[in-house]
């Protein structure tokens, strides 16, 4: 094969610019790998099979659901980071793995800020403070007096250490000077189950685990850890409104491997930003007690940056492991 003259390594050199901005303009062109970091059947895997559903509707092509669960998520964000930068696999980012995991772990097998685009946000979801019903307190501020008064006798259980719901009872604990030991449960469903039958007495939990039976009075919702009221429960009043400030939410992202082709994440954003607006979408967010978070990749990336720094120092504060 003859060596190129000029002309032709010039004309090469603008073929390879080109090709990649046709493949960013009309991704996705095969079916996408999505990247979950729990198990299925948990809310996350319901919010994030409902998003890959309207994905699919929406571009004709299938988002296919992977569950990579194990070691706080580390697992699945490191299937992400070591994928082929090319728009076939994406996955979850959130707290657990941006924030969280990065103070927890001494090493992780990827970089949360250097091997990773930020593509869109997904969806926010409010973790909730509920007690055992036989527990005599009702409100917030009857629960501080209690384990004031009590320290050490009441447990209080997750579903995981270095969660989200973890950090939120550790910065509830440091907030009110109360002293609950921890119960490591591996699931919020367990841990429920054990909360109902008085094993443990208060629960911190994603709010999409305890809220079918917070309504159904089984177990007693006294707060939620977003700033502003869950619109699935509206009656629950937030920890800040007792603790002013209190804000610990769970955030959860779309995320790719670094490296991907120009203007490919601004299409994959736009794509996103429509799934999010479906009615499907909206209804099995409401269920699941989640919102979805409209939050484009340069406002999503410096979230997480800023969120990690916050979440360290709580790990720091609380002497949290990762169980």
């Amino acid at each position: 094969m003859p060596f190129p003259g000029r002309r032709g390594l010039l004309g090469l050199g603008f073929a390879i610019p080109s090709l990649a901005r046709a493949q960013s303009q009309d991704w996705p062109r095969q079916t996408v790998r999505y990247i979950n970091l729990y198990a299925a059947g948990g809310a996350n895997d319901i919010l994030s099979r409902a998003f890959c559903q309207a994905m699919s509707t929406l571009t004709g092509q299938q988002f296919v659901v992977e569950n990579r669960t194990g070691a706080g998520g580390t697992v699945g964000s490191d299937a992400i980071a070591k994928a082929r930068a090319d728009g076939t696999t994406v996955g979850l980012g959130g707290a657990a793995n941006l924030a969280i995991a990065p103070a927890l772990f001494p090493t992780l097998p990827y970089d949360p800020l250097r091997d990773y685009v930020h593509i869109h946000g997904l969806y926010l979801q409010p973790n909730v403070l509920v007690v055992n019903n036989d527990l005599p307190a009702r409100t917030v501020p009857e629960l501080i007096a209690l384990l004031r008064a009590n320290p050490g006798k009441y447990n209080y259980a997750t579903g995981g250490a270095g969660t989200t719901p973890h950090l939120s009872a550790e910065l509830f604990k440091m907030r009110t000077g109360t002293d609950m030991p921890f119960v490591q449960y591996r699931g919020g469903a367990p841990a429920l189950i054990d909360l109902m039958a008085g094993q443990v007495q208060v629960l911190f939990d994603n709010l999409a685990g305890p809220i079918g039976m917070a309504r159904d009075g089984k177990v007693r919702a006294l707060a939620v850890t977003s700033p502003q009221r869950s619109p699935a429960l509206p009656d629950v009043p937030t920890l800040a409104e007792t603790l002013p400030g209190f804000d610990l939410t769970s955030w959860n992202g779309l995320i790719a491997p670094a490296g991907l082709p120009p203007g490919m994440v601004p299409r994959m954003a736009s794509l996103t930003a429509q799934a999010l607006r479906s009615a499907e979408v909206a209804k099995v967010y409401a269920e699941q007690g989640a919102t979805p978070w409209m939050i484009g990749p340069e406002d999503f990336a410096a979230y997480a940056r800023a969120q990690e720094p916050l979440m360290r120092e709580i790990v720091r504060k609380s002497g949290a492991t990762p169980g």
